[in-house]
């Protein structure tokens, strides 16, 4: 689950703060689960602000959120849609990578959370979630690792709320880590699905030991999507991640306004008309509006988003 105005490429190593008006977004690594699996916690706020659309796009992951509803998870999207956020809102979150919500959910396979939203009970138990509600509640987790920009602000004023949230939700996804097995197969399928190369499904799976119908069902359990979906979404992010950072802009730097043929042969399109189509399939709108958004203004929901 990635919100498009949020900023978030699902890879940053580094914290980021994003706002417009009075909404902000901040995310940041983790500072207790590890990063091959998480990547990254973050906080949504809406205090003072109107209610608005969030546009959501796909990006393969699945999230844990907490919110005024109790802790959910959220499963991949295959669709873009619009969240309402309502004034006064505080949320907060913890970013699986594709593939590594099996940290959470065990051995539920996630294409059965696929564009669902469900308590987090119905996957880890009630007992589990309970004892996790209650320390959110609390404000209890010690502020791990946080750094910069509205975490440091909010860690020097003392106070309590989404980012001591997102803390706890670090560290009981870290508690989680003993004695869980990765799927070291669908981590390397994964990894060679993002670059920009082309990969021909027969050659992965011939790579990983497995037979296609193998690659496609272990990779579908794992992420939600097969291989080719998975791989056409890490496609759309990528084009995404480089016209936030001005790649292929005419000008240097973020904020250049960004040049599609450029944007679609770095991200692994085959033309500009290839990135066209995707990039209406995976957000709903153009090209220009969503990229050149994304670089222009990162804090900034897309026209036509909400």
């Amino acid at each position: 689950m990635s919100s498009f105005s949020a900023g978030s490429s699902s890879t940053s190593s580094t914290s980021s703060t994003f706002s417009t008006g009075s909404s902000a977004y901040a995310e940041r690594p983790p500072g207790a689960a590890p990063g091959r699996q998480v990547a990254c916690v973050w906080v949504r706020r809406n205090v003072a602000g109107p209610a608005y659309g969030q546009l959501v796009v796909p990006d393969g992951c699945v999230d844990l959120v907490w919110s005024a509803a109790g802790l959910e998870v959220v499963g991949p999207d295959r669709a873009p849609r619009t969240v309402p956020v309502p004034g006064g809102a505080e949320l907060a979150g913890l970013r699986f990578r594709p593939g590594a919500a099996g940290l959470l959910l065990g051995a539920m396979p996630v294409r059965e959370l696929c564009d669902l939203q469900v308590p987090l009970a119905e996957v880890v138990g009630a007992g589990v979630a309970e004892r996790l509600g209650e320390r959110c509640a609390e404000g209890l987790g010690e502020r791990v690792g946080e750094r910069g920009g509205e975490w440091e602000e909010r860690r020097r004023a003392g106070a309590r709320g989404p980012a001591e949230v997102a803390a706890v939700l670090d560290a009981f996804v870290a508690s989680r880590v003993p004695g869980w097995a990765p799927d070291r197969a669908v981590e390397r399928a994964v990894a060679a699905l993002g670059r920009p190369e082309v990969v021909r499904l027969p050659d992965l799976a011939a790579e990983l030991g497995l037979s296609e119908r193998q690659l496609r069902r272990r990779v579908t359990d794992a992420v939600g999507y097969g291989p080719k979906t998975l791989q056409a979404v890490l496609r759309f992010r990528r084009a995404v991640a480089r016209a936030r950072s001005g790649g292929g802009g005419r000008g240097a730097g973020a904020g250049a306004v960004p040049g599609l043929a450029a944007v679609a042969a770095q991200a692994g399109y085959a033309d500009q008309a290839h990135l066209t189509r995707e990039v209406r399939r995976w957000s709903g709108v153009s090209p220009t509006v969503l990229l050149g958004r994304a670089a222009a203004r990162p804090g900034q929901t897309p026209p036509g988003a909400s």
